[in-house]
């Protein structure tokens, strides 16, 4: 039985990752930041084929826990940087845990003969850290996809700086190591949302369907995106996973990495939809998900039925 190790697989993302593995036999390896808080991955042992989980502590800064953790994994998904808005220290929040965090990761990997496959789950700051207004130079309607240059802004969210920096410093480690023993992809989806399998409360991604379910505005960062009626691209937290595991068992897709996108709404629609009525406005599709969709296999489902998951 292979087995997959899955940091983060108790997260919002990372719990229909690690389900999606046990469905389809593996033994899954589940890192955990704190073993003794049980409440933050107990809901795990609800999933068929449990029997076959194993939750592991693990600080991703701390190489010999690292090392512990892939020692014996044939494919190991990286989903254990946070998403997180607000903070009060960027470096040792934000910028130490993902990009420091990406650097030991691969070191370790690179030491660990067991290993096949590595996915890292960036995000769509890895191509355009202005995210959800445009890149810049471009214009709100104007398409993304993967043949595009990937874009940074000093002023954008720490948060995104930190997942364009990680994910240059994955693009460099494979231009440097031409002949890996193993392959590299990483997928970058759009806002996540859709409905947990937990009932954690620390989920930026609960939290913000939350916010705008019931329109409300913690900080002026949040509040900009309803005084502009800011355009959102969407997909699903089943049609990530979904692209997470096809991606670590489709061989060949080394150094790729995907736009895992759905359609775009302003975010007043998206508070429309989260409270089960109708869009005002068409849906688009901006962030290109064709690629994905050839080579993934993935059909994305509509961002209608996405948010009415998350309510009912």
């Amino acid at each position: 039985m292979k087995k997959a190790g899955i940091i983060g697989g108790s997260g919002f993302i990372g719990s229909y990752i690690t389900k999606r593995f046990l469905e389809n036999g593996f033994e899954v390896k589940v890192s955990a930041t704190n073993i003794s808080k049980k409440d933050k991955y107990q809901h795990l042992m609800n999933f068929d084929y449990s029997d076959h989980l194993y939750i592991s502590e693990l600080n991703v800064e701390d190489k010999s826990q690292l090392k512990e953790f892939v020692k014996d994994c044939d494919i190991v998904v990286h989903g254990g940087t946070p998403f997180q808005l607000d903070f009060k220290d960027a470096k040792t929040e934000l910028f130490d845990p993902t990009i420091k965090g990406t650097e030991n990761f691969l070191e370790v990997i690179s030491e660990t003969p067991t290993v096949e496959k590595v996915v890292l789950i960036a995000s769509v700051a890895a191509w355009n850290t202005n995210f959800p207004l445009p890149a810049g130079g471009k214009s709100p309607n104007d398409k993304f996809s993967e043949n595009d240059a990937p874009f940074i802004s000093e002023e954008s969210h720490p948060y995104a700086q930190a997942k364009f920096i990680a994910n240059q410093t994955v693009n460099d480690y494979i231009k440097k190591h031409p002949n890996l023993d193993f392959e590299i992809t990483s997928v970058s989806p759009v806002m996540v949302m859709g409905k947990s399998l937990s009932n954690r409360e620390d989920s930026t991604s609960t939290g913000l369907q939350f916010l705008f379910k019931n329109k409300i505005a913690p900080n002026p960062f949040i509040q900009m995106f309803y005084d502009n009626d800011v355009d959102f691209a969407i997909v699903n937290v089943k049609d990530v996973a979904e692209g997470v595991y096809k991606a670590a068992t489709i061989p060949g897709l080394h150094g790729k990495n995907y736009l895992l996108s759905g359609e775009n709404y302003p975010v007043s629609d998206v508070s429309s939809m989260l409270n089960n009525l109708p869009p005002k406005h068409a849906a688009k599709i901006i962030y290109q998900n064709k690629l994905a969709e050839r080579e993934l296999g993935l059909p994305f489902q509509s961002v209608i039925k996405t948010l009415n998951q998350f309510s009912n």
